[in-house]
């Protein structure tokens, strides 16, 4: 026979109700009374009725995270890394997460998440790579639908988020640049209508300015985030009349693919061109060589907004709605001083 909540309470010596509520996560039952009954539940093999217990709620259990991109980039590090945190995170609490794709600001997407918000097939949303003016987080917020973001956008209404701080982030891998020496500093920058994508050329400007450097317009190119668009903005910058002795890369994948290009052309990293990136992806510190790039957590970013979301779908306010982390800068073999050739 099957163990239920009778037979729990039994054991505990509580009321089926307190049962009920200490399993589900209700935060009115004691911390003390929460752990036998779970230990209870564990030693007897109690195993719930998902279905029942959704109806009863009239709730899913599921959580939606739909990705913005062209094609099915599970093999993307940044969003391994990040559907690891979200789905170890989603099960720990025992919710389900549905995971999909669609390209960026198409009618797919549009569908995707207004099906999302009359459909009922997720009880909420989690968000990734925000816009400048992001439709998704307008008809979310119009909607007064649950999501929480990882990044912030440029749209009215508020709504909880984690964000990096790209600009700072950017400043750091600059000052960093500078202090070895290179004055000939190019970018490969992300999409400008990417919140972070904005924020961290924005931080580029500033940066350059604080260090008394000037920006070559010539040497700044936008990548898609892939490392192909990383290999073709090095061999755009290759094709110039003049070359940077330093390339920063708004994220690390186009910083690989850049690295990969110029030593395939023959030339010495960081001997002849000094690379950074952004984000410290896994694969950062396995290439060759390995990657000075900006750190952020995405593994831990992705449980905090997952634990938001959940804190909200069970009546509870985050205790903190808006944060904002401060990146750290990992320096690797891929950044040293301009050779002297290169130097004014």
């Amino acid at each position: 026979m099957p163990v239920t909540l009778k037979d729990i309470a039994r054991d505990v010596g509580v009321s089926i109700t307190t049962v009920s509520r200490a399993l589900a996560g209700y935060d009115d039952v004691a911390d003390e009374t929460r752990s036998r009954v779970e230990e209870a539940a564990s030693r007897l093999g109690y195993s719930p009725n998902l279905t029942a217990r959704r109806l009863q709620k009239q709730r899913t259990d599921t959580l939606g995270f739909i990705i913005p991109t062209y094609g099915a980039r599970f093999s993307d590090p940044f969003f391994s890394e990040f559907i690891a945190g979200l789905g170890n995170t989603a099960a720990d609490h025992h919710y389900d997460l549905l995971v999909s794709t669609h390209p960026p600001e198409s009618e797919r997407e549009r569908k995707a998440y207004e099906q999302a918000v009359r459909g009922g097939w997720v009880d909420g949303l989690l968000v990734v790579r925000t816009r400048v003016k992001d439709s998704r987080v307008q008809l979310l917020c119009e909607n007064g639908f649950p999501f929480v973001a990882f990044g912030r956008t440029d749209c009215n209404g508020d709504f909880p988020y984690v964000d990096e701080d790209s600009e700072a982030g950017m400043r750091m891998m600059v000052d960093h640049f500078a202090a070895l020496g290179h004055r000939d500093i190019g970018l490969i920058a992300p999409p400008v209508d990417l919140m972070f994508g904005c924020l961290r050329i924005q931080g580029f400007h500033r940066a350059m300015t604080d260090n008394d450097l000037v920006v070559n317009e010539q040497w700044i190119v936008t990548g898609d985030m892939t490392q192909r668009s990383g290999a073709e903005a090095a061999r755009r910058l290759l094709a110039l009349e003049s070359q940077p002795t330093a390339i920063i890369a708004g994220n690390d994948l186009m910083a690989i693919g850049a690295m990969s290009y110029l030593q395939q052309q023959g030339y010495e990293i960081p001997g002849d061109f000094a690379i950074g990136g952004f984000d410290d992806i896994p694969p950062a510190a396995h290439t060759n060589p390995p990657l000075t790039t900006i750190h952020q957590p995405i593994y831990r970013i992705a449980r905090t907004i997952c634990e938001m979301l959940i804190d909200l779908l069970n009546g509870r306010r985050p205790a903190n709605y808006h944060v904002l982390l401060t990146p750290t800068l990992i320096e690797r073999a891929s950044s040293g001083s301009p050779r002297t050739h290169f130097l004014d």
